[in-house]
């Protein structure tokens, strides 16, 4: 996928994307929202504080792209291949695959637009009882 912007992440970067990445407070976020421009404004002033200078829509793009390779090189190896790897799977297989499996179940073409609908109607369901 076209690197944005032209200047390539460094892996200190990429580390202080993903740690932002994990917090809980922010994968809740990109979970519930399809339209996540505000997020990653969000995650670009964090990174920001680490003297990296990077605007939301590198940030967007780098997560999304960090994100597909991380699908691939999953399903690759839930093929039982082992020739496909990444850098930072480990780090990434520790915030995406507790949820991947749900994940897949709910939406098989990426980033479903019935997000916020299923979320907001199963949280009624809940509370109903």
């Amino acid at each position: 996928v076209a690197n944005e912007g032209g200047k390539h992440w460094t892996v200190n970067e990429v580390r202080a994307l993903i740690c932002i990445w994990s917090d809980k407070n922010i994968q809740q976020q990109l979970e519930g929202t399809v339209r996540n421009k505000r997020i990653f404004e969000q995650v670009a002033a964090r990174l920001q504080k680490f003297g990296i200078d990077r605007d939301w829509k590198q940030c967007r793009t780098k997560y999304k792209n960090l994100k597909h390779e991380y699908k691939s090189v999953k399903s690759a190896q839930d093929s039982g291949s082992t020739s496909k790897s990444m850098k930072f799977f480990n780090e990434l297989d520790a915030i995406l695959g507790h949820s991947t499996m749900e994940q897949a179940s709910r939406s098989d073409n990426d980033e479903s637009e019935r997000h916020p609908e299923w979320t907001e109607a199963k949280s009624e369901k809940d509370s109903i009882g």
